[in-house]
């Protein structure tokens, strides 16, 4: 199973074709064909990019039978989720900050 790859991942959502990956991957697992029918390119450029996603970690595969069945990789998306978190309350905390140095208005 690939692992979280923090230095590619922003690399991989940056491609708004794997974004689109991504929103149905979270639905459920699917496969290539599958994929490729409600994107606007070929199961090969779907290939690629599920390739991309997968050596970021955010994407695992399986085989059934000749078919390759892909589905989000749970610790990828944890690792990425862990990571907005830390930005984000890292911005509330310099916001609060700001606001707390700010003179008071006097009325």
């Amino acid at each position: 199973m690939a692992t979280y790859q923090e230095a590619e991942v922003w690399g991989a959502l940056g491609d708004r074709t794997r974004r689109a990956i991504v929103l149905r991957l979270a639905e459920g697992p699917k496969a290539v064909g599958e994929l490729a029918t409600d994107l606007p390119v070929s199961r090969p450029a779907v290939s690629q990019h599920l390739k991309v996603l997968k050596d970021a970690g955010l994407v695992a595969e399986r085989a059934v039978g000749t078919r390759r069945i892909y589905r989000l990789n749970e610790a990828g998306v944890a690792a990425l989720r862990d990571q907005l978190d830390t930005f984000w309350n890292r911005a509330l905390s310099g916001y609060r900050d700001l606001v707390e140095q700010l003179p008071e208005e006097k009325s």
